[in-house]
């Protein structure tokens, strides 16, 4: 059915998200030499960036919709992810990544409206319950795919890689759920 579609969709996309939030700091510090404080500050800038795109993209999401909100948020993370894979430079991965905060914001807040929206009526909170257990039950694949394309590839960059086939997989699955 239509919420079934969703919360796999979900499931993947979010998957990726939370394993860029485990993985990270570990990718800026191997490939970029960050030190720690860069990445604590970071972190605080990251996290700055996804309110500013939560609260910016709620205008989004009331004018064009929730699903429509999630597809922009999940575009331009494959996007600036995709550029993210092919820098090296470190100042520019940090403008990069926190281009990302922007829309990480909207992907999470717009997917749970969207759980609401697609709720029976009466059934909101069975919805958010399974919303939350379809994301716990994958939230192993996308660290594991990290790890094995890391050890397979010698590269981090092959395992943040991973995160884009999550993103990519869950914006494939999300086009065909139907929005009310």
């Amino acid at each position: 059915t239509n919420l079934v579609r969703f919360l796999v969709a979900s499931a993947l996309y979010r998957d990726g998200l939370n394993t860029l939030f485990a993985v990270g700091g570990l990718y800026a510090a191997g490939t970029f030499g960050m030190s720690f404080e860069e990445i604590l500050i970071f972190a605080i800038g990251l996290n700055v960036t996804a309110g500013l795109g939560a609260a910016g993209f709620a205008f989004v999401d009331d004018k064009i919709g929730s699903k429509r909100t999630v597809i922009i948020s999940l575009a331009g993370l494959l996007g600036l992810g995709l550029a993210i894979l092919l820098v090296s430079a470190k100042t520019v991965f940090m403008a990069l990544a926190l281009g990302l905060g922007i829309f990480i914001g909207p992907a999470q807040a717009a997917s749970r409206t969207l759980a609401a929206r697609l709720a029976t009526p009466g059934m909101t909170a069975q919805t958010y319950g399974l919303y939350a257990f379809t994301g716990k039950s994958v939230a192993f694949l996308g660290p594991l795919a990290f790890a094995l394309a890391t050890s397979a590839f010698d590269s981090q960059r092959a395992g943040i890689a991973t995160i884009l086939i999550f993103w990519l997989a869950g914006l494939v699955l999300l086009m065909k759920v139907r929005e009310r």
